[in-house]
């Protein structure tokens, strides 16, 4: 029987992946985010984050317009 876990879960992993868009200075490159593309979308959808081509590539950055 599999034994029930003590620590709690996030279902999804967008609290972390801010986290790590806060620790980076509030963008960083869509390339090298590990985080899923079904989290990134979350947080746009969200309106949290937001999607900007540079011309030198896609960046992710922290929406500060709340």
């Amino acid at each position: 029987m599999p034994r029930k876990s003590t620590h709690p879960t996030p279902a999804d992993h967008s609290s972390l992946c801010l986290q790590y868009l806060r620790r980076c200075g509030g963008s960083a490159r869509l390339c090298s985010i590990k985080f899923s593309l079904c989290v990134i979308q979350t947080l746009v959808n969200r309106k949290l984050v937001k999607v900007t081509n540079t011309g030198a590539g896609f960046f992710v950055e922290l929406d500060e317009t709340k």
